[in-house]
């Protein structure tokens, strides 16, 4: 990004109405005007986005080169000729030429974009900018506009280490995402002689799931609620439940003009706000309706939301209901619309309450840096068949470190003994949290490892999957698709370690005030569409990841293309709600595995039938295993490859779409024998 004028001659033709240098190709007639040889098109927040509006906004010319995957690289410049209220539209290259790195793209290093899509801007500030404005207030400016964003910026300005790191960074996804494009779904179904051992995945289990420290997780970790926030949760949950605000505002369809609906916002958000000050103080709630000041309550309005908020975050299978309304009556609140208004004159939005800012306040950082920390925050699990002694023991080892913690800190900071032990136990609510969900996720790894191989097949359990039969979307080979459900699997338990990550970000974005939502029909009824650039940046994070663990032969199979803020994944809600359903899917098909072996050791009538009918127990075991790992990655759950197939969000889809169809499988009644219920609740019984 220049922060200096320039002018670059490619384009100025467009403006000045020269005659097009030779080698700059126009777009086709049918595109543009044939008299003018101009595309004029509005570059408003409506018709551009308010990103990109911003940046219009900054100075008196933008230039944006942009390429898509399958497209022509274009350039998108908006400038004082047109009062900057129109951009126009060419293509400096001929038809098929790309921009490349061995030639620096398309002009200087801060002209090109390199790789098969990407994004370049340039932007010419106002004269009167840039006397009036330090470098560093204009960089602030250009932070706050890219932060909202899913883009990695750099000036020109900026230390040659830092411009060093984000381009070795450009180059090494560049090379990944080659790698990806070479094995995707459309390629022969080769086999590699590479292969990932189970050694090397244990490796990669035990060190990368302490990849966080507990001071870093800390920082994500809400405080367990007190008993009086908890009278609290229950006014705001029961208001939440008899409240029917998202059916009323989000009926498009209802309101013939934008006014109307935020007149029904209005009126929604101050109804439930006047419910909870009348459920508590009934004096209060007809003094609140009467003369309308909320500002009167901000705290109190804040501190009963994050209440809400911070005991959902802790308890993600509560409030499935209640939380969606909850957060998207607080997304209004702080949307535009509301905000002009002056009806509320405060944020009901309030930062979570998490053990790293408690600490903060109080002094206590030390904490966790504690080499007790580990033992104090342990969850003492009856696993591989431990002895009523070793359990004993190491629940004894937990309470003395605990007791430890609480004498050395009470001292030496502000913290109390009973400060200690709320975050202590906050911690290892969180470790509850992590390995109740991840066991699932890792036994069926095992399961995978144990009973299949990538470079063995065993007559009658092969894994390999062919497009258009049994429903499969997808043609692997056997190895291929033993490597597509690890990687896969081992995606979703990385997901969800840093799940409380991810939570705090997808409340950032989905609360925020500079990324407004549309209400789109995605298919699946109307949905607020809001783009989620904290929340995608993080799971990029994750994907790059478990990519360098795992990749086979410097190769990801499958797509590594994220939906978010799409018709599939609308916002960062339906995203948080997507992965906190796969251990849901991976429960019952543990517990039915666990349980059937009991039940075959404690009926023998049982045994023989699974022995008659199924042909034994193993056999029965791998049948099952066997189909999942087939059908439950096949890419099968929409009617197109964008929605389904092998990209990040299409591989839940297709386990989804296995679930659906569970109960047409031979081995239905096993899943019955053992107590199965249902996907959605309460499963095994």
């Amino acid at each position: 990004i220049f922060t200096e004028d320039e002018e670059d001659d490619t384009v100025s033709y467009i403006s000045q109405g020269q005659t097009q240098p030779q080698g700059q190709q126009p777009l086709s007639p049918s595109i543009l005007s044939p008299n003018s040889g101009k595309l004029m098109v509005g570059c408003t927040s409506k018709d551009i986005g308010s990103f990109y509006a911003a940046l219009c906004s900054l100075g008196t010319k933008v230039n944006v080169g942009t390429k898509s995957k399958f497209d022509d690289y274009y350039e998108f410049e908006v400038n004082g000729c047109s009062n900057y209220e129109q951009f126009t539209i060419t293509r400096p290259l001929d038809e098929g030429v790309q921009p490349s790195f061995e030639t620096k793209g398309y002009g200087d290093s801060f002209h090109h974009v390199r790789g098969e899509s990407g994004t370049r801007v340039t932007i010419t500030l106002f004269e009167s900018l840039l006397p009036a404005l330090s470098e560093e207030a204009i960089k602030a400016i250009l932070h706050t506009i890219f932060e909202t964003s899913q883009y990695r910026y750099a000036f020109s300005t900026d230390d040659d280490s830092l411009l060093s790191s984000l381009k070795q960074q450009e180059l090494a996804e560049l090379k990944l995402n080659d790698d990806t494009n070479k094995n995707s779904e459309h390629d022969d179904m080769d086999d590699d002689n590479a292969e990932l051992s189970e050694e090397t995945y244990q490796y990669y289990q035990q060190h990368e799931q302490h990849h966080l420290s507990v001071k870093e997780r800390s920082k994500y970790i809400p405080i367990r609620l007190s008993l009086g926030e908890r009278k609290m949760l229950r006014l705001v949950e029961s208001t939440m439940n008899c409240c029917n605000y998202t059916s009323q505002v989000d009926d498009q369809k209802g309101f013939k003009n934008p006014a109307r609906r935020t007149h029904a916002m209005l009126k929604g958000i101050t109804s439930a706000l006047r419910g909870i000050v009348t459920s508590c103080d009934y004096a209060a709630g007809q003094k609140l309706l009467k003369d309308g000041n909320y500002q009167e309550y901000e705290d109190f309005f804040r501190s009963m939301f994050e209440i809400a908020r911070r005991h959902k975050i802790m308890n993600p299978e509560k409030m499935r209901t209640e939380y969606g309304k909850l957060i998207y009556l607080l997304q209004d609140t702080v949307s535009p619309q509301v905000a002009q208004s002056n009806l509320l004159g405060f944020s009901t939005v309030q930062e979570i309450s998490t053990v790293y800012r408690f600490l903060e306040k109080r002094g206590g950082l030390a904490l966790l840096d504690d080499p007790l920390i580990e033992t104090a925050t342990q969850e003492v699990l009856a696993e591989n068949k431990k002895s009523r002694a070793k359990i004993q023991a190491e629940i004894k080892q937990k309470e003395k470190a605990v007791a430890l913690l609480k004498q050395k800190y009470s001292r030496t900071s502000q913290l109390s003994t009973e400060d200690i032990h709320l975050c202590l136990y906050s911690i290892c609510d969180n470790n509850s949290f992590l390995n109740s969900n991840r066991v699932p996720i890792d036994k069926i790894i095992s399961y995978l490892t144990k009973f299949f191989a990538p470079d063995n097949i065993q007559e009658g359990y092969s894994l390999s999957i062919v497009s258009g039969k049994d429903g499969a979307r997808l043609s692997h080979s056997h190895e291929r698709q033993y490597y597509f459900a690890l990687q896969s699997l081992t995606l979703w338990r990385d997901i969800i370690n840093d799940m409380f990550r991810l939570w705090a970000m997808a409340e950032e974005d989905l609360l925020s005030d500079a990324v407004t939502y549309a209400l789109q029909d995605t298919g699946q009824g109307m949905q607020r569409v809001q783009q989620s650039p904290k929340t995608y940046k993080a799971m990029q994070r994750i994907l790059s990841r478990v990519q360098n663990q795992l990749m086979v032969n410097s190769k990801w199979i499958g797509s590594s293309v994220i939906h978010m803020g799409d018709h599939n994944v609308p916002n960062a809600l339906s995203f948080i709600d997507k992965y906190t359903q796969v251990p849901r899917i991976l429960c019952p098909i543990v517990t039915c595995l666990e349980n059937l072996e009991r039940i075959c050791e404690e009926d023998d009538g049982i045994k023989e039938y699974v022995k008659m009918t199924y042909g034994g127990l193993e056999k029965l075991k791998k049948d099952i295993l066997c189909d999942f790992f087939r059908s439950a990655f096949d890419g099968s759950g929409a009617d197109n490859f964008y929605d389904a197939g092998s990209c990040i969000d299409g591989r839940l889809t297709s386990a989804w779409n296995w679930c659906s169809q569970l109960s047409t499988k031979p081995y239905y009644p096993i899943f019955k024998l053992t107590g199965f219920i249902g996907f959605d609740g309460g499963d095994f019984k």
